[in-house]
């Protein structure tokens, strides 16, 4: 009759507690003596100011990559945290974040940052600095640096002393390099879909700007645990391909490491469908219309392509049938795409057509369909696009459309990932097709 870890006083909670309350929230964590999980707000280090923030906000109770990830931040520990989209983790480096800065010296002119999070895309970046300044209340001042905007924009937001820089790689790095901005008071970075960011060819670049991070050991702000001052980086990412393991292991010092849920698995919450269609367009948009004409699923809905004349055509289509379509891919200038992004938000526009450079970090509230209009070329991107949906524990649906020409080579890790979903059911045509047997060969670069 021992009572649940969830009604026990934090003073009386055992190993068991502790294991069972891992197993509860599916986190697993390795790397030495790694901090509890997070059981209440109240129960952290975090200061009162950012507590009453995140009652306000609505912010309840932590996600499991918050519970797994903010106690190790606080303390100033190194982190990897492999989590998918949808999971709350800007939440999970952005308090430990605010909790660090509001302990330090106000910044003057041109001063800072004393933390730099670096993403993949400029769209990542806004929704971040987003976040941010939901708590600007606790006098700071966030800026981001991204490409689509221009250099004398970059320096007016850096003159009144920012204490936090979210930034792409490659604007950073240019930046750096015409002394826009100084990285010597930096000693806390985060990074964001840090995959992301290799895939993208930002290897370099991010290389480049690690070693222009002042050392760890002259770190005259360390608050953590250690003897020693260090810097604190927390890396998030949803795959650790090996260029990953190689910047961790050069620059990051003794880490955490947590996982929540299985690498590369789509959330639970998203009903999977694939629909076998013909390779001919006007018969897919045939399939499309008909998949939305009763209106079943309410606006927002996101319909992904892997060409950038598959948005027009689609945009074209669903605009005769009464639909208000924006589209976004990389031909768009950094203000189109702002646009296209707010007018969803706003409800303005009711579907978003889009190639890949939407696909991750993108979050637009309540979507309640993806559809996968050309499947995508591997299964990581097909991951992160159906994330768009099913998030903060709401349901949502992924429709696929695939054809044995085009898509032979993703089939079978189509197949199995709609049959490890346990909201789905794999359609028998697709689980019986001869390139879903067995997983296609793929040349090593």
């Amino acid at each position: 009759n021992e009572l649940h870890w969830s009604q026990k006083p934090l003073d009386k909670m055992t190993d068991r507690d502790w294991r069972i309350m891992r197993e509860d929230y599916d986190i697993t964590s390795k790397g030495g003596k790694v901090t509890n999980p997070l059981r209440y707000w109240s129960e952290s280090d975090i200061s009162p100011e950012i507590l009453e923030m995140l009652d306000y906000l609505g912010y309840r109770e932590p996600t499991p990559i918050q519970r797994a990830a903010i106690p190790m931040g606080l303390t100033g520990r190194d982190i990897i945290g492999i989590a998918e989209t949808g999971s709350g983790k800007t939440l999970a480096f952005l308090i430990p974040i605010l909790n660090y800065i509001t302990k330090l010296p106000p910044l003057g002119n041109f001063e800072g940052p004393y933390v730099l999070i670096m993403v993949p895309t400029r769209e990542l970046a806004l929704q971040i600095e987003k976040e941010f300044q939901k708590f600007n209340n606790l006098r700071f001042n966030v800026a981001s640096l991204i490409g689509g905007h221009s250099y004398d924009d970059n320096v007016r937001k850096l003159e009144k002393g920012v204490e936090v820089v979210i930034a792409t790689p490659g604007r950073l790095v240019d930046c750096i390099e015409k002394e826009i901005i100084s990285l010597d008071k930096c000693f806390f970075l985060a990074m964001d879909e840090a995959d992301r960011m290799i895939d993208m060819g930002f290897e370099t670049q991010v290389n480049l700007v690690l070693d222009n991070l002042p050392s760890g050991d002259t770190n005259p702000y360390y608050f953590g645990n250690d003897k020693t001052p260090k810097r604190t980086t927390m890396m998030f990412t949803a795959t650790m391909p090996p260029a990953i393991e190689k910047l961790t292991s050069k620059f990051l010092v003794n880490p955490g490491f947590v996982m929540v849920g299985e690498v590369g698995s789509a959330v639970d919450t998203v009903h999977q469908d694939a629909i076998q269609t013909s390779e001919d367009d006007e018969k897919k948009l045939k399939v499309l219309e008909s998949i939305l004409a009763n209106r079943r699923f309410r606006p927002p809905i996101i319909i992904f392509v892997n060409y950038k004349a598959s948005c027009d055509l689609i945009a074209d289509t669903l605009y005769e049938q009464g639909f208000n379509p924006v589209t976004l891919h990389g031909s768009k200038t950094q203000e189109q795409r702002e646009a296209a992004l707010q007018q969803m938000k706003t409800g303005k526009s009711d579907v978003l057509i889009a190639t890949d450079v939407a696909g991750r970090g993108i979050d637009i509230p309540d979507v309640s369909l993806v559809i996968n209009y050309q499947m995508s070329r591997n299964i990581e991107d097909y991951t992160h696009r159906i994330g768009r949906t099913g998030r903060a524990g709401k349901s949502g649906t992924a429709i696929t459309f695939w054809n044995p020409k085009d898509d032979k080579d993703v089939l079978y890790d189509l197949k199995q990932m709609i049959s490890k979903s346990p909201v789905s059911r794999c359609p028998e045509d697709l689980r019986r097709n001869e390139f879903a047997q067995r997983r296609a060969f793929r040349p090593v670069d």
